[in-house]
Parts: structure tokens; C-alpha cells; sequence
């Protein structure tokens, strides 16, 4: 029965399917700022323990939180770049649906595509980006893809220079109050190393 009705209900216009794919493109953005604020707050928890590190003269701990905190923060800027072109697919959505009203129909759009196709290899939008190239390519927008390998490195060469600055930074500098302030149930305990790694990697995923 629920076959047939689907049979039955009426194709969407160019405007509604639109209208559609942009509310589900604005809900994956407000989930990756909340992604974003999660991980930036989990980042103040990791620099308290960093400096509270460097003052034990802990070194081999406070470069191995470093190096998670360099992690964090190319997974941030990442999920930016990502909430970046979720906006841009959304904008040239609506320059298509601006000429469908001329032509008639939706067109395909090799902008579109290239930007789906990228976000399909971001770990936290791959399953929504394949189902939206699937829907695009019914609706004449995409042509059909291969989809290529999940990127989920976030390492480089040249991740032991961003390290060293962050131990000089906690070593040297004290932080602002206001930064201090940001930090949600952080306590005054050193916490340990395998736990803070483990949280953050957890709102980092």
C-alpha cells in the first residue's frame, strides 16, 4: 500500500525539491557548528593540561597532548571548510532552480557536482552526501558518481612545528582570563593522558 502511495504522490516542483535540500543542508551545518563548539571547548581542557604538564617537566605527555590539540584544530578548521561548500552547494542550488523557471527543468551543474563530491570524502558527511548525489542525480542535476575513498587524515610533515609551538606556548604564556572562562567542568587534578586523548577524540568524530 505505502508502494502505491508513493506511486500516486504528486513528482516535487524544481522550487519544492529545492526548498528540501536546503533545510537538510542547513540542519548538516548547524550539526557541524555544534561539532565545532564541542571540540574547541574539549581544546581548553587539553591546554590546561598541556601547561600543567610542562610544569612537571612532563615533555613526553604534554608533546603527545600537543599533538592531539594540532589534531583538533585541523578537524576544526576542516569542518569549516566543510560547513564552507555545504553553503556554496546550497547557493548554486538556487541559481538552478532560477534558470529551471526559464528552461523548464533542473540542470546539471559541474560545480555542484565537484562540491559533492568532495564532501562525500569527509568522514561526517559522507552517508548524507551520498544520498543527496543520489537524489541529484535522479533529478538531473549529477551525473552519477564514483565514490572515491573516505579522507580522514588530518596528519602532515609538518605537524611537529605546530607541536613545538604549542609546548613553547603553554610553557611560556599564561592565558587570558576570558579563555579560562570558556572551559566547561575543568577541575585543577591533572587528568589522565589516555582519557583527555580519548574525549577528545570522541567529539572530534
Amino acid at each position: 500500500m505505502e508502494k502505491v502511495k508513493n506511486l500516486l504522490k504528486p513528482r516535487p516542483t524544481p522550487q519544492q525539491q529545492l526548498r528540501e535540500w536546503q533545510r537538510r543542508l542547513r540542519n548538516e551545518c548547524r550539526v557541524l557548528d555544534r561539532q565545532i563548539r564541542d571540540v574547541q571547548r574539549e581544546e581548553k581542557n587539553v591546554e590546561k593540561a598541556i601547561r600543567e604538564a610542562a610544569k612537571r617537566n612532563d615533555m613526553g605527555s604534554a608533546k603527545e597532548l600537543a599533538k592531539e590539540l594540532v589534531r583538533s584544530r585541523r578537524a576544526v578548521n576542516r569542518l569549516y571548510e566543510n560547513k564552507a561548500q555545504l553553503n556554496s552547494v546550497s547557493m548554486h542550488l538556487g541559481e538552478i532552480v532560477a534558470t529551471a523557471r526559464t528552461v523548464g527543468h533542473l540542470s546539471k551543474s559541474a560545480e555542484v557536482m565537484k562540491i559533492v563530491n568532495n564532501l562525500m570524502k569527509a568522514p561526517e558527511l559522507a552517508a548524507t552526501m551520498q544520498e543527496f548525489s543520489k537524489e541529484m542525480t535522479k533529478a538531473g542535476v549529477m551525473e552519477e558518481m564514483v565514490n572515491e575513498a573516505v579522507d580522514s587524515a588530518l596528519d602532515s610533515e609538518d605537524m611537529e612545528e605546530e607541536i613545538e609551538e604549542e609546548i613553547q606556548q603553554a610553557s611560556t604564556s599564561k592565558v587570558p582570563e576570558e579563555r579560562q572562562a570558556v572551559a566547561e567542568g575543568v577541575d585543577d587534578d591533572d587528568e589522565d593522558l589516555e582519557e583527555i586523548r580519548a574525549r577528545l577524540a570522541k567529539v572530534r568524530s
